[in-house]
């Protein structure tokens, strides 16, 4: 589950719909109902908050938003633009450094999808969005 709070339009998530879980991004959120739009790709649908949960930020999330890997001797870098995040080792996202110019953040927790895009829209002021899907 996530925190309603946390999230803004334009977040990537998993939603729990009829026992599967399905990725989609948040289109609207009603925090008084604490409900959530979410378009999965197939059509725009509310959720209970209780129904939509975090994605674990990953490589495979981060090569999929576009970030580059560069292998170097104080861990693994990605790359996307200017903006940078780092990891000590293969895998782990359990101690990660984020920076973007002057703006240097450090996270002692995994960060998951949603909570690192809006970082980057914070620091960047630009959306970090999955590419558009083909249907």
């Amino acid at each position: 589950m996530v925190t309603i709070n946390d999230l803004k339009p334009g977040d990537l998530v998993y939603v729990v719909q009829d026992g599967e879980q399905l990725e989609g991004t948040v289109v609207n959120i009603d925090r008084d109902q604490h409900m959530v739009c979410v378009d999965n790709g197939v059509q725009e649908f509310w959720y209970d908050v209780h129904n939509v949960l975090s994605i674990p930020l990953n490589e495979e999330q981060l090569l999929r938003l576009g970030f580059q890997r560069v292998d170097e001797e104080r861990g693994i870098k990605y790359m996307k633009g200017p903006f940078r995040i780092l990891i000590q080792e293969e895998g782990n996202f359990s101690e990660t450094e984020i920076w973007y110019r002057e703006d240097h953040r450090r996270f002692h927790r995994p960060l998951t999808l949603h909570e690192l895009q809006n970082h980057y829209y914070a620091m960047t002021k630009v959306h970090l969005d999955a590419p558009v899907r083909a249907h």
